[in-house]
């Protein structure tokens, strides 16, 4: 086996799911990220001769476990440990249902409502789904040094509050149900199109997410669940057709719709009705039903602009942030011209959220080009291949700028 590979491939599959056991077993997050860490190292020497376990997870979880306590017994002296008492490792659950119930665990531990909204979007982020400090900030639209604040305050308050590590019983999973929703979907959009690096996907991560959902709509139900279930499985169902073979990325109009998995449209649609069954219709499903629009239309050109701008005037209405008003311009546009488009950008132009935030400039210089406007196109292209750190993004960009360079020779 080569070894670097196969301790990264099986980091990737393993880990979110070992760190959540982890913390179980341990009772805290920096001691069960050490002994995670320490786990893989051992995997690293022991694995390439030896090969690898049966169950790699268990063998990383047990071995975690034993390094965990081995770290209780010395630190005990210590204030900061003060509180973890050394499991016995004969009376802890190893047994598979315990194991898949940790990530939701997990979830809900990060997610509690003790913690600010921030914290417990960033501290989900980072330690159940390994994102870096980077990605997490890029999905948030913050600086790194800021959301590394906050998780390092997270984990705090969750350790001097002595918050139990549990899923919440029913009459608590409506309050807490909102934000965990939220990180799922972040989570999906980090592997939908990662944030950084020369892959615009990441299977694992939103496949993840999607795990995530399914488990929570076994659990709960409700209608934003569904709809988040149907808006991932729209979305994902596009995945193949999103890159080229040199891995390009490829615009939604541009897309081979024969590339698109009818299969996955076909569950998407069917959450999605069972999602609007369900009163009152909240965000996800909003998005979902605009996803569905894109699904339905056998065409870039047959597609029902007007019908997905009115779906966006309603969820800015529920959810009016930044983001939602930049893909509601571009619908705007697409229904009524590039000029009505820009208008709406023009009136984000000054919000602090996004002005960094190179989609939005790519979508204004889009919005441009498609106006005549090719000098202002050239200037919004190049304000958003500076603030792109994702290579496929990277180079559509750079091709488009190419594009209206070549018109001016």
């Amino acid at each position: 086996m080569h070894r670097d590979l196969t301790i990264e491939r099986l980091y990737r599959q393993h880990s979110p799911r070992v760190l959540a056991t982890l913390i179980r077993l341990l009772g805290d997050f920096e001691l069960a990220e050490e002994a995670m860490q320490e786990a893989f190292m051992a995997a690293v020497q022991q694995w390439p001769s030896q090969g690898v376990p049966e169950h790699p997870a268990a063998w990383l979880i047990r071995t975690g476990q034993r390094r965990g306590i081995d770290q209780i017994r010395r630190r005990q002296t210590s204030r900061h440990y003060a509180h973890l008492v050394v499991p016995e490792e004969a009376t802890v659950s190893l047994d598979e249902r315990s194991i898949a119930h940790d990530p939701l665990r997990l979830l809900f531990t990060c997610c509690h409502p003790y913690l600010a909204l921030d914290e417990r979007v960033a501290l989900t982020l980072r330690e159940m789904c390994g994102l870096t400090t980077e990605q997490v900030a890029h999905a948030l639209l913050h600086k790194p040094a800021t959301l590394a604040q906050r998780i390092v305050r997270a984990k705090r308050k969750l350790r001097e509050a002595g918050i139990r590590y549990e899923i919440p019983d029913a009459r608590a999973l409506p309050e807490r149900l909102p934000d965990v929703l939220r990180v799922i979907y972040l989570v999906f959009n980090e592997g939908y199109s990662q944030s950084a690096g020369e892959s615009l996907v990441d299977v694992s991560l939103s496949a993840e997410a999607m795990e995530l959902a399914e488990a929570l709509a076994r659990l709960l139900p409700q209608g934003e669940v569904l709809g988040l279930q149907a808006l991932m499985l729209l979305h994902d169902a596009r995945r193949a057709a999103r890159q080229g073979a040199q891995g390009e990325l490829i615009p939604l109009e541009e897309q081979d719709r024969a590339r698109w998995d009818r299969g996955r449209i076909g569950e998407g649609l069917t959450r999605l009705a069972q999602a609007l069954a369900l009163t009152p219709t909240g965000p996800y499903t909003l998005q979902a039903s605009i996803a569905a629009e894109h699904a339905r239309a056998p065409s870039a050109e047959a597609t029902d602009w007007a019908r997905i701008a009115l779906l966006y005037e309603a969820l800015y209405r529920r959810q009016p942030s930044p983001v939602v008003a930049l893909n509601r311009a571009v619908a705007v546009a697409m229904r009524d011209g590039p000029q009505a488009g820009l208008a709406l950008l023009d009136a984000l132009a000054d919000h602090k959220a996004i002005v960094n935030y190179h989609l939005f400039h790519a979508a204004r210089a889009d919005l441009l080009r498609r106006a005549g406007d090719r000098q202002a196109a050239r200037l919004a292209y190049a304000r958003a291949l500076a603030l792109t750190i994702q290579q496929p993004e990277r180079r559509f960009l750079q091709r488009r700028l190419a594009e209206l360079n070549a018109l001016e020779e």
